[in-house]
């Protein structure tokens, strides 16, 4: 195998420089890779505080970059036009499962809602917060938020998809309550849709964790059924803080030629980096095999097959990174190859970590992600969205 990483290339910076002290996290960070419905390549990124409260609100600056020539020139704009999505068997095409379909979410204090299922702390900030059974909710927060454009139409239309799943939980932030349900939807060799999803809280002793939930679909995504539960169960010779962290979260998933389910999940959190866990399912996502870690650190992992059977990883947080698994499979990986250069001594202090993956070919990729030290031509530093194509010679 030969890899070929090009130089970067600035996508967008920030229209700030760094200042001491003064906190901007969330703003030009979280990029993520997709089509339009032309055919053009599109870099979404965040400029808005990340916050529970920013959730589905209008991005307050420019925050894409869209190109027409395979990612060597870019333009400025906003995010008005919505991504291609995912396209059905049916002809529909269907986002779900994405932050841009996600609805604001609305002050606890305007709400009438049910009892208090359980209660906790989270690790960044030590906020206090509540759960909900989502079926307990008022209708409008239940439910999987998506949006479909019908076979033959060029309308996209945000729609509600009933979510199967009596246990489930919703929980409070920031004083409002957001309904989040992100992670990658995929198709099933047998032309179904499947999702592992976070956040997902149960009720019972699971309860003070955040776990990941697998959900099936066979209506094209007008509604979600329960498969299964990847439960937060921590290997901890792998993690001194196994016990306290938050949880499995952010999970990356993709489904190999022969059916079997390959999904990467989060724990780094207010603890620090903790490991990349992997985990398998060969029955449909209806049973999975211990999650185990494969990586001491990263968070939001991105999963992308080649035409040419390559597997690609890619994550961050120290810096950002790319991994391959030259056995298609994920059943070992090679050392990250550095996107970042890391200089500073917290995890996030270069880079988010957040990337994104796109596939040109079947044998080359777009990767993006932030840089938070670009350098000025005054000495000051900018945060900035990077690209970088790949090749992988087979």
């Amino acid at each position: 195998m030969q890899i070929n990483i090009s130089d970067p290339k600035i996508i967008a910076e920030s229209t700030f420089v760094n200042e001491p002290d003064v906190d901007r996290w969330g703003q030009y960070q979280f990029p993520s890779l997709d089509r339009l419905l032309d055919g053009r390549i599109a870099v979404t990124f965040h400029v808005n505080a990340d916050s529970a409260k920013a959730y589905g609100k209008a991005p307050m600056a420019a925050n894409r970059g869209v190109s027409s020539d395979d990612g060597r020139t870019w333009e400025i704009v906003k995010s008005d036009a919505p991504v291609a999505g995912l396209l059905l068997p049916n002809g529909d095409r269907l986002r779900a499962g994405v932050y841009d379909v996600t609805e604001p979410a609305p002050e606890v204090a305007n709400l009438s809602l049910p009892p208090v299922r359980t209660t906790g702390i989270t690790s960044y900030g030590n906020e206090p917060f509540n759960c909900y059974r989502q079926v307990e909710l008022p209708r409008k927060l239940q439910g999987v938020a998506s949006a479909r454009m019908i076979a033959d139409s060029t309308t996209w239309v945000k729609e509600k998809a009933r979510l199967d799943d009596p246990d489930a939980l919703v929980r409070t932030a920031e004083g409002v309550l957001p309904v989040l349900w992100w992670g990658d939807v995929r198709l099933t060799p047998d032309n179904a849709l499947l999702a592992v999803v976070y956040p997902h809280r149960i009720e019972g002793p699971d309860s003070a964790y955040v776990h990941c939930g697998c959900y099936r679909s066979e209506d094209h995504g007008k509604s979600w059924q329960i498969q299964s539960r990847l439960l937060y169960r921590p290997v901890n010779t792998s993690d001194v803080h196994a016990a306290k962290r938050g949880g499995f979260g952010e999970p990356a998933t993709i489904i190999l030629p022969d059916g079997e389910i390959v999904t990467v999940l989060r724990t780094t959190d207010g603890n620090g980096d903790g490991p990349l866990y992997q985990s398998r399912s060969t029955d449909e996502g209806k049973s999975w095999s211990a999650p185990t870690p494969i990586r001491k650190y990263g968070v939001k992992p991105c999963l992308l097959r080649l035409g040419n059977g390559v597997l690609v990883l890619s994550t961050g947080r120290p810096g950002a990174d790319l991994a391959f698994s030259f056995d298609g499979r994920g059943e070992s990986w090679t050392e990250p190859y550095l996107l970042v250069p890391i200089e500073g001594p917290g995890n996030q202090d270069d880079s988010c970590g957040y990337t994104s993956l796109l596939a040109l070919d079947d044998n080359s990729f777009l990767v993006t992600y932030s840089w938070f030290r670009k350098p000025t031509d005054d000495g000051e530093t900018r945060k900035a969205i990077l690209m970088r194509k790949v090749e992988v010679a087979v």
